[in-house]
């Protein structure tokens, strides 16, 4: 097994090229999109949080759904029509909240590792995408979220994040940029932001240099398993050309198969053999332009997380402020809605009001989430499948921990190959 594909090019499926292509894997990378990092990995919220490793698995994240069903800006919304795959992932999501403690913990444990995984990457490969080591402070509006964010924080120690309550008076020296009441907070210094995309192209780049090769423009219609154990991959690309562009099949073979395709893994699991019921989460980004020198210093340095409303900000370079939110539960559905963008917009003059908001771009991307809240990573039924997808809102977060734990899986499985093949 020398050659892998993996399919997609999103952080996920790129630092798993990166970390296969180090132990001396020949490697494909197809995505449909022209670029890597296109979709979900295109404008999220920055944050690289063990802090928000708590999985939403919860008797209260349940009551909370019900009641903002009939709020269009609600943090947490629903679509109330029928669908098989959304009735039936819920149903798997209240199966798991007798998981909540133990998935809680091994999420901070993974995301802990993949910071320091991530960190060596850049570093070592000189990847500029707007680091910044400034730490991440969530704060609470009443005492009532707050003990309830304390009795979190024990979960979070017991997965080694250091993670400490701070007063008012506490938060305002953090970030003095920060207006508007709070009750309390808590301060996770070791925990950073950066841009994704700007990583995610720069790995690519780093990855094409060192062999690996990209396959974008690529719609993959069939992955057929080969007598001989391989597999052959058939898609349609489309290349560009004067005047316009031509559509073509092409095939390649490969040893083994590595699904990283967020939201579009299930349906090649499905093609596989395997069952995931992955579902597409969607959230919603601004990136606020601070085009003049007031907004600026207006804009706050530390990375935000506001329980109340769950938006989360990051500060990405000097001259733009990136505030997320919301999660959506309606399918495949990618439009940008202006009653689900407004109240980032709102969040973001409530708080920061002399950070100037006539230049803002409005994204959407769809997290790729498992029931459990944690990504499947590993051996698929048949040999040479793998996965490492369904990252939901941590995938940033997670990526470089779990694409070395998909190599250790791939190079586990080669050596018991080996080892048979003497026997």
């Amino acid at each position: 097994m020398r050659h892998i594909a993996i399919v997609g090019a999103g952080v996920t499926g790129v630092t798993t090229a990166y970390a296969l292509v180090e132990r001396g894997y020949e490697v494909t990378v197809f995505d449909r999109n022209r670029y890597a990092g296109m979709e979900t990995s295109f404008a999220n919220g920055g944050q690289l949080s063990a802090s928000n490793a708590e999985v939403w698995n919860s008797a209260s994240t349940v009551l909370k759904g019900l009641r903002w069903m009939m709020r269009r800006d609600a943090p947490l919304l629903v679509n109330p029509l029928p669908g098989w795959h959304k009735y039936s992932w819920m149903a798997e999501f209240i199966a798991n909240i007798s998981n909540y403690r133990a998935n809680t913990i091994e999420t901070v444990r993974l995301a802990i590792a993949a910071r320091k995984y991530l960190f060596e990457m850049a570093e070592r490969e000189k990847i500029d995408f707007d680091l910044e080591k400034r730490g991440i402070l969530h704060f609470y509006r009443d005492r009532a979220g707050f003990d309830k964010a304390l009795k979190v924080n024990d979960l979070l120690a017991k997965g080694g994040l250091d993670r400490r309550a701070v007063t008012v008076d506490e938060i305002r020296r953090i970030e003095p940029a920060l207006k508007g009441t709070c009750y309390a907070g808590f301060f996770t210094p070791s925990d950073s932001t950066g841009d994704i995309h700007k990583f995610t192209r720069g790995l690519a780049d780093v990855c094409a240099r060192r062999g690996v090769r990209f396959c974008f423009d690529a719609s993959i219609d069939k992955i057929v398993p080969s007598v001989d154990g391989t597999f052959q991959i058939g898609w349609l690309s489309t290349a560009s050309r004067e005047g316009g562009s031509d559509t073509q099949w092409q095939s390649l073979q490969a040893d083994a198969v590595v699904i990283c395709a967020g939201t579009a893994s299930r349906d090649f699991a499905s093609m596989l053999g395997d069952r995931l019921n992955i579902y597409p989460v969607k959230g919603y980004s601004i990136t606020v332009g601070l085009h003049t020198p007031e907004s600026q210093t207006a804009a706050p340095q530390v990375s935000i997380l506001d329980d109340a409303t769950k938006i989360v900000t990051s500060r990405l370079g000097r001259d733009r402020f990136r505030v997320a939110g919301t999660a959506e539960f309606n399918g495949f559905n990618r439009d940008i809605r202006h009653d689900r963008v407004e109240p980032l917009v709102r969040w973001t003059r409530e708080h920061f009001p002399a950070v100037a908001t006539d230049k803002v771009v409005a994204w959407s991307g769809l997290r790729p989430m498992m029931p459990s809240m944690l990504p499947r990573v590993g051996a698929g039924r048949r040999p040479g499948v793998f996965y490492n997808t369904g990252h939901g809102h941590l995938g940033w977060t997670l990526s470089a921990a779990t694409a070395q734990t998909l190599a250790d899986a791939v190079s586990a499985t080669v050596a018991i190959e080996g080892r048979n093949r003497a026997a």
